[in-house]
């Protein structure tokens, strides 16, 4: 039975930052048993701080939260933006060159909250994206402020709209035989773990009952 993890992401959320070691650690364990993909949700302003202090007072938060041995970096933040475009664009547009990965959208993530870039810069954002990808920064940079990619971004945003929450991440575990389960900004390991054996543990019980009984009757 078909078990599909979907990661609903915002590239330059500190929340989405945080939850890396987690879809990391997904992927590995569950590696050729349930699939795994991304997509955009773009952040919209009552997901946005309105000023770098109140960003650095979350990121405090959220770094004390997760225990972490440094603090997230707000130089990239620019309080005129009401939603962060170009480095979500330039993620969504690698995959058209073949990186359907997390290497692009990583990249620009450390980029902006470890480094500090302006990722807000398209131009910036390309060339980050194209370094760690190897790929041609004009080529990349023109797919990306494409009314394609853009379609697609503000597609998939509509996407995580539609499930009624408001947190990235959000990650939705569905199966074949329509089970879903929903996690609105829960960023650690376990929960998502109980989820997914549960539900692998039921697609061992349907293999078995097919086995058995076969496809049910026509009629």
């Amino acid at each position: 039975m078909l078990i599909t993890v979907t990661d609903y992401l915002d590239v330059i959320s500190s929340w989405c930052f945080w939850s890396e070691p987690t879809w990391a650690e997904l992927k590995k364990r569950y590696d050729g048993r349930v699939e795994f993909q991304w997509k955009i949700a773009l952040m919209d302003p009552i997901g946005l701080p309105t000023s770098r202090e109140q960003e650095q007072w979350f990121y405090r938060r959220s770094g004390m939260m997760m225990r972490s041995p440094f603090m997230l970096n707000t130089d990239w933040y620019d309080a005129s933006l009401l939603e962060w475009l170009a480095p979500n664009c330039v993620a969504e547009a690698a995959r058209d060159f073949g990186f359907t990965d997390d290497r692009i959208r990583l990249a620009l993530s450390a980029a902006a909250l470890r480094q500090g870039k302006k990722v807000s810069d398209w131009e910036v954002a390309a060339e980050v994206g194209a370094d760690a990808g190897k790929i041609d920064n004009k080529q990349l940079l023109e797919r990306a402020r494409s009314p394609e990619i853009e379609k697609r971004v503000r597609a998939s945003t509509a996407e995580f709209h539609a499930l009624q929450v408001t947190q990235r991440p959000t990650f939705v575990i569905d199966t074949e035989i329509g089970d879903r389960a929903v996690f609105s900004g829960v960023v650690k390991l376990e929960p998502l773990t109980a989820t997914l054996d549960s539900m692998l543990d039921d697609a061992t019980t349907y293999a078995a009952h097919k086995a058995h009984f076969g496809d049910p009757p026509a009629k």
